[in-house]
């Protein structure tokens, strides 16, 4: 005589109390196959121990028998009448980003355009690049990034004309003499 399967020593017809040993339906069968899936998609069971599982519950009588099936795996959370979906509290909602300076992003273009307008537009990279700054440390508005590029290509291009200026002027004055 065979050894009697470990599965089947205890029978929850037998002085279980509750719903143990309530008929299953199909329904409840399907339900536990779901959750067999589930842990078998989580890599909680192997491919051989859920074939063995999902037969079982299909051959399940009572709700005892499936809930034994799926006793050592998670089941995720259980839903109970009258539950309100509420929503997700701010503590785990992503923080707002800030709005990104308008004069921050104009010093940037101006900056950029430095180089099709000849350094025309450095004078007003550089304007609008340190107001940029002021306000943002005031509002908290980011754009910190573009308001630099701008001052920078601003600079270089008010240096620039400088360095032109004087040259000019350095040439006027030796050929003047």
């Amino acid at each position: 005589m065979s050894e009697p399967s470990p599965w089947r020593q205890w029978q929850p017809w037998q002085g279980q109390s509750g719903h143990a040993s309530m008929l299953a339906s199909h329904a409840d069968r399907e339900r536990a196959v779901d959750v067999l899936r589930a842990g078998y998609g989580e890599g909680r069971l192997l491919e051989d121990e859920l074939e063995k599982r999902v037969a079982r519950a299909y051959q399940a009588r009572t709700v005892g028998e499936l809930a034994l099936l799926v006793a050592d795996l998670p089941q995720g959370p259980m839903p109970f009448a009258g539950a309100v979906q509420q929503p997700v509290p701010h503590t785990f909602l992503p923080a707002p980003q800030p709005p990104v300076n308008g004069k921050a992003v104009g010093s940037m273009v101006c900056g950029v355009l430095t180089v099709a307008t000849l350094g025309v537009t450095g004078v007003p990279a550089v304007i609008l690049g340190h107001a940029a700054r002021a306000e943002m440390r005031r509002t908290g508005e980011s754009g910190a990034g573009y308001a630099m590029t701008g001052l920078v290509l601003g600079w270089l291009s008010v240096a620039g004309w400088a360095v032109l200026v004087a040259a000019l002027f350095v040439a006027a004055v030796a050929s003047g003499s």
